[in-house]
């Protein structure tokens, strides 16, 4: 165990390449662990969007007084953006987050491997997508892993790793030991489609939009069920916005190619507002208008 927790040790500089909700979500968590880290996305804009995130939380976490002062000056100190995918070539682990399509993912990978050092690990922060295919868009499948972090990723605690056929016992506690390191729970899945968080909650989001598309409820009541009749923090339309609707698409696609079951057809209606631009909170509207003082179903 001592010499897994050694290799562990040496991850001293993270690349993060995407600067959306995700991918600034783990760099925020990454840089307050430690750890160095390296912000890349296509283009200066929406690196420095992501930087503005990464503040804006630190400064709620510190008026909340769930870090310092001191810790926030010094994480922020801590990350720096990456130009080009070149600037990421000493770095000891790349985590992939960028949109949930596997053809961009491949097209990361196949980039950004031959730019690396020998030693560093590739990770994906896929929350559906075959570990194994994408690890073979690289030129070290035996370093790829999956580390899925649950949306935020400040706040929640949960991270699934999933090893790909390739994956060797080395790479896997080594990140299971940098998981720990932030603070997160691992929870270790097997490489199917859509691992475990996403295989329960995505099927339960599709039904719930079913519901509201043959007319059983509105969009209200059927969050105000959820919430109170089955406990649930937030209703499951209220979810599929937050996470965005053209991710609940991409899983619900994944999951009805991969084990070739209508039941994870998706929903036309998810189709429908996905077609329409109307994704969810990060285009203020999905299946609530977030454009007033308060969000107003639309549905």
């Amino acid at each position: 165990m001592v010499e897994k927790q050694t290799m562990a040790e040496e991850l001293k500089t993270i690349g993060i390449i995407g600067a959306g909700q995700m991918g600034s979500g783990i760099v925020h968590v990454c840089a307050l662990s430690g750890y160095d880290v390296m912000i890349y996305d296509v283009s200066t804009e929406r690196i420095q969007s992501g930087l503005a995130t990464i503040t804006g939380n630190m400064n709620r976490q510190v008026s909340k007084g769930l870090i310092t002062e001191e810790a926030r000056r010094e994480a922020l100190s801590r990350i720096r953006p990456a130009e080009n995918l070149d600037a990421l070539a000493d770095v000891d682990l790349i985590i992939e987050s960028a949109t949930e399509n596997e053809q961009v993912k491949r097209k990361i990978f196949s980039q950004v491997s031959p730019v690396l050092k020998p030693e560093a690990m590739l990770a994906t922060n896929t929350s559906s997508i075959s570990i194994t295919r994408l690890a073979a868009a690289t030129d070290r499948p035996e370093r790829f892993i999956g580390i899925h972090f649950m949306n935020p990723v400040p706040i929640m605690e949960l991270v699934e790793l999933v090893r790909g056929i390739a994956t060797e016992d080395e790479t896997f506690e080594t990140a299971k030991l940098f998981v720990k390191r932030l603070g997160k729970t691992a929870a270790v899945a097997e490489d199917f489609p859509a691992f475990m968080v996403n295989r329960i909650l995505l099927p339960m989001i599709n039904e719930a939009i079913y519901t509201l598309y043959e007319g059983v409820g509105t969009v209200e009541a059927i969050d105000t069920a959820m919430r109170l009749g089955a406990n649930h923090p937030m209703g499951p339309l209220q979810l599929a916005d937050f996470i965005g609707l053209d991710t609940c698409l991409s899983i619900m696609q994944v999951l009805h190619e991969g084990l070739a079951d209508s039941k994870y057809r998706p929903c036309p209606l998810l189709v429908k507002y996905v077609e329409a631009g109307w994704l969810g909170r990060k285009t203020h509207r999905g299946f609530y208008d977030y454009r007033g003082e308060k969000p107003v179903p639309t549905r």
